[in-house]
C-alpha cells in the first residue's frame, strides 16, 4: 500500500483513499481547500484564494501549507502552485471592512494599498464623500448600498476584503441573554463547521453547508448562543418562521420574550431590546404593492445593531430583491445555511460577496456511515411508454401537454402505485414528489391519498402533515414543489419522483433530503434504511434530463441503480390503467387547452397585479423568464381557497395497510441488496 497520497496538478488536488495517510491527508486538505467530488476511491478538492484564507483564519501561514503538500505528494509540488499559495497568502488581511455605528469602512495599515483602490473607478463609485477623510490614507468609508460591487471589485483586483468581528470586546452592540441549553449537544462535523467560523474571540461571515437532517439549525442556534448579539433569522416561508422559532426554545434558553417572529400571520414588533427577530425573506424585502409595510419594518431592521444575520436556504439569496435587504440592513456578520449550494444560473459565485466564503462542507457519506444521516438506496426507474402515450407525446407541441403525458404514463402511474403499496406493507412513510399539479391531484385522488400544493391553505397543510407524522393509517403523501424545503417530516424515509423540473440539481438533492434524518428505530446504521426513486418515462425529456439532476448527489458519492418498470410491477391486475380501455380514459382526461390554469408555465407569462400579497411578493423576486428556477418554486407557493372537505373525506377513505396476502411480490428487496 502507498504511503504518500495525494497528486496535485495545478490548483486540483485528487486524494486516493486507499493509501495509508489518506486521513492525516484528508483532514489537512479539509482546512486549506474546498472539496469538489467524491467518489468510493477517490476524493477531489480547489485550492482557491478563499480557502487558503480560512486556512490562515485558522492559524496555518503559506509555509505550513507548503511543507504538508510536500511531504503528503506523491509527485514535487510544482513551483506555479506554491507561488499560488504565496501569493494568496500575502493578501490576506491587506485590506478589512469593518461596521462601525452601522457605517461601513476600509480599513488598511498599508497606505499605498488603498491609494491604489481609489485610483479603481468602481471603487471611487463606492466611496461615501466626506471631507474629513479625503486625507486620511488608512480608511474611507463606503456607501452602504455599494458595498457588494465593492467587495467584488476589490475580489476582482486581487485584494480580498477581511471580515471579521471581535464580538467579545464589542460593546456597542447589545448583549442577548441567551446560550445553549445542556440538551444541546453538538456532533463533531457542526463543532467543526463552528470552528471554520470563530477562532479567538472572532467570528467571520460565510456559509456553512449540511446535508438535511444533519442539523443545520442547531449551527445556527449555537453560533447565535455564541456571540450573544442581536440576531436576525431570514428564511423562504411561513412554516419555516415557527421551526426556526422551535428550534431556538429547544436548543437555547431563550424564551418569547426574545424570540420574535414577523409573518403574514404574525407581526411581533422590535421594542429596541436585544432579540432573536425571525422573518421571510419575501415579507422583509422591498416591494411594490406594500411599499408603506416593508418600508417601515426595513427602517426598524436597518436601525438596529445586528450582530448577526442567519440566512436559511441562502442559496435562495442571490435573487434581486433579497440582495436589496443584504445591503439595507446592516450586520457584523452574516452566516448562510444551505444543504445544496448549487444552481443553474451562474449566481451562486455572487454568495461570496453578499454572504462570504464557503466556511464548511460536510462530507455526505462519512455522515451517513458514521450514522448521522440515514443510509439511502437511489434507484432510476425507466417505465416504457405505451403505445397510444408515446404517439400523442410524438404529436404534441405544448410543453405542458408533452410534461403531462410523460408523468401520466399508465406504466409510471403502476409503477408508483407497486412501490406505494410494497412500502406500505413495511409500515413506510412516502413522499411522491410531482411538478405538475394536474398529476397531483390525478394521482393523490385516484389512489385516494391526501396531497399538498401550492393551492392548499396553510391551515390545511398543517392538517395534512400532523396526520403523516402521527396517524399510522396515513403513510402516503402527496406533494408539489412546495415540499421540496421547509416542510420537517421527520418520519418520511422514503421518497418516489414521477415528474420535476428539468435538470435541477438542486431540486434532486433537496428532495432526497426529505428522507435523511436518522430514524430512531434503526438497528444496523449500515443497511438500507431510506429509499429514493426517480421514475423516468423512457423517449420523453425526462430522459435527457436525468445525468445532470444527479450529478450533484454523484459527486457526494450516492450512485444509482438502474431499474425498468417491470422489475417493479408484477401483478396487473391489482393496479389501475392495466387495461386499453382505462388508459384511454386517462389520456382523455389530461387537458389539452394552453389556457388551462394549473400550468405554471403560462402563468409566469401573464402580466397581472395580483390581488394576492404572498403572490406578489413571489412574483417580483426573479425575472419574467417562464423556465427560471426560482420563479417556478415560488409561483407555486401562491393560495387560493382551499378545498379542505374534499381532503377530509380522503383522510377518512384511506384503506388499511394490505396484508401479506395482498401486497405485491415486486422484486425490490432482492434488487437492492
Amino acid at each position: 500500500m502507498n504511503k504518500r497520497s495525494v497528486s496535485a496538478e495545478d490548483n486540483n488536488i485528487v486524494l486516493e483513499l486507499s493509501t495509508t495517510d489518506y486521513k492525516r491527508a484528508q483532514d489537512f486538505l479539509f482546512v486549506i481547500a474546498e472539496p469538489t467530488r467524491r467518489s468510493e476511491h477517490t476524493h477531489e478538492y480547489e485550492l482557491t484564494p478563499n480557502s487558503i484564507h480560512s486556512a490562515m483564519f485558522s492559524g496555518l501561514q503559506s509555509q505550513d501549507m507548503i511543507s504538508e503538500l510536500r511531504h503528503l505528494s506523491k509527485t514535487n509540488i510544482s513551483n506555479d502552485l506554491i507561488n499560488y499559495i504565496e501569493s494568496c497568502a500575502e493578501m490576506y488581511g491587506k485590506v478589512k471592512l469593518v461596521l462601525k455605528h452601522k457605517r461601513y469602512f476600509i480599513e488598511s495599515s498599508f497606505p499605498n494599498i488603498l491609494n491604489e483602490l481609489l485610483q479603481d473607478s468602481e471603487i471611487k463609485e463606492c466611496r461615501a464623500i466626506s471631507t474629513e477623510q479625503d486625507l486620511n490614507l488608512v480608511s474611507f468609508e463606503v456607501i452602504q448600498e455599494k458595498i457588494y460591487s465593492l467587495k467584488k471589485r476589490c475580489q476582482e483586483l486581487k485584494y480580498p476584503l477581511l471580515e471579521e468581528y471581535d464580538f467579545i470586546h464589542d460593546t456597542l452592540t447589545k448583549n442577548l441573554n441567551i446560550q445553549l441549553s445542556p440538551n444541546a449537544n453538538l456532533r463533531p462535523y457542526q463543532e467543526e463547521s463552528l470552528r471554520k467560523m470563530f477562532n479567538n474571540g472572532r467570528a467571520r461571515s460565510g456559509i456553512i453547508v449540511l446535508p438535511c437532517g444533519a442539523g443545520k439549525s442547531l449551527v445556527g442556534v449555537a453560533a447565535a448562543c455564541k456571540m450573544k448579539k442581536n440576531c436576525l433569522v431570514l428564511c423562504n416561508s411561513n412554516v419555516s418562521v415557527e421551526q426556526w422559532k422551535e428550534q431556538f426554545k429547544r436548543w437555547s434558553t431563550a424564551d418569547d420574550s426574545i424570540v420574535r417572529s414577523y409573518t403574514s400571520n404574525k407581526k411581533d414588533k422590535l421594542n429596541g431590546n436585544a432579540c432573536i427577530f425571525i422573518s421571510t425573506y419575501q415579507m422583509v424585502a422591498p416591494k411594490k404593492g406594500r411599499i408603506i409595510e416593508t418600508s417601515e419594518i426595513l427602517k426598524k431592521l436597518t436601525n438596529y445593531e445586528w450582530g448577526l444575520i442567519l440566512l436559511d436556504e441562502v442559496h435562495t439569496a442571490p435573487a434581486k430583491t433579497f440582495r436589496k435587504i443584504l445591503s439595507i440592513v446592516p450586520a457584523q456578520i452574516k452566516l448562510g445555511l444551505s444543504a445544496t449550494l448549487v444552481r443553474e444560473d451562474d449566481k451562486i459565485i455572487d454568495l461570496d460577496y453578499l454572504v462570504g466564503p464557503k466556511l464548511y462542507e460536510a462530507n455526505w457519506m462519512e455522515l451517513q456511515n458514521l450514522g448521522f444521516i440515514a443510509k439511502v438506496h437511489c434507484a432510476e426507474v425507466r417505465c416504457e411508454m405505451t403505445a397510444k402515450f408515446l404517439e400523442e407525446y410524438t404529436t404534441a407541441t405544448d410543453p405542458t401537454v408533452k410534461r403531462r403525458l410523460s408523468v401520466l404514463n399508465p406504466n409510471k402511474f403502476r409503477t408508483c402505485q407497486s412501490l406505494i403499496q410494497y412500502h406500505e406493507q413495511r409500515n413506510d412513510k412516502i413522499i411522491v414528489f410531482s411538478d405538475d399539479l394536474f398529476a397531483v391531484e390525478t394521482y393523490a385522488l385516484k389512489l385516494v391519498k391526501p396531497f399538498i400544493h401550492g393551492k392548499v391553505s396553510h391551515n390545511e397543510r398543517i392538517q395534512i402533515l400532523q396526520n403523516f407524522r402521527q396517524n399510522s393509517r396515513i403513510n402516503t403523501i402527496f406533494l408539489s414543489k412546495v415540499g421540496d424545503t421547509s416542510f420537517d417530516l421527520p418520519e418520511a424515509n422514503v421518497v418516489i419522483q414521477i415528474s420535476s423540473h428539468g435538470g435541477s440539481r438542486r431540486q434532486e438533492a433537496q428532495r432526497l433530503g426529505r428522507i435523511l434524518r436518522i430514524k430512531k428505530d434503526i438497528i444496523n446504521i449500515n443497511e438500507n434504511n431510506a429509499f429514493f426513486y426517480t421514475l423516468i418515462s423512457q423517449k420523453t425529456n425526462e430522459m435527457k434530463y436525468s445525468s445532470k439532476r444527479q450529478s450533484f448527489l454523484i459527486d457526494q458519492g450516492y450512485t444509482y441503480k438502474m431499474l425498468t418498470h417491470t422489475q417493479i410491477i408484477t401483478n396487473k391486475n391489482q393496479l389501475y390503467f392495466s387495461t386499453n380501455e382505462e388508459q384511454r380514459e386517462l389520456l382523455e382526461q389530461i387537458p389539452r387547452t394552453p389556457n388551462n390554469e394549473e400550468q405554471q408555465e403560462l402563468l409566469e407569462q401573464i402580466p397581472r397585479t395580483p390581488n394576492i400579497e404572498e403572490q406578489q411578493e413571489l412574483l417580483e423576486q426573479s425575472p419574467r423568464t417562464p423556465n427560471n428556477e426560482e420563479q417556478q418554486e415560488l409561483l407555486e407557493q401562491s393560495p387560493r381557497t382551499p378545498n379542505i372537505e374534499e381532503q377530509q373525506e380522503l383522510l377518512e377513505q384511506i384503506p388499511r395497510t394490505p396484508n401479506n396476502d395482498e401486497a405485491l411480490p415486486i422484486t425490490t428487496k432482492k434488487n437492492f441488496k
